[in-house]
């Protein structure tokens, strides 16, 4: 009958160690899970905040938010250092008509 109690508590610990192996394995793919997801939530959270910034920054550069241009005046022409002089034209002084 010993025989049969030694085979039994042997069968028990190869059972606690396989399954303290598959928790160990389990548990290790678990947590290498979490890292990878958080490596990548990460990644798209920065990715997001630059697409963010980037967007507001076209927006109030170049779209709608942006300043409206101020108006310019066109460029008026400068005068030049040659004055004409302007032909002197003198009026014929009015004849006196008479009436009838």
């Amino acid at each position: 009958m010993a025989a049969g109690g030694r085979n039994k508590q042997a069968r028990e610990q190869r059972e606690r160690a396989r399954a303290y192996q598959a928790r160990a394995h389990y548990n290790e793919g678990r947590t290498r899970r979490r890292t990878r997801d958080n490596v990548i939530g990460g990644i798209v959270g920065a990715v997001l905040l630059v697409a963010i910034a980037g967007t507001q920054i076209a927006f109030y550069t170049a779209g709608p938010g942006g300043p409206s241009p101020a108006p310019t005046g066109t460029p008026t022409p400068t005068a030049t250092s040659s004055v004409v002089p302007s032909p002197t034209v003198t009026a014929p002084s009015p004849s006196p008509t008479t009436t009838p």
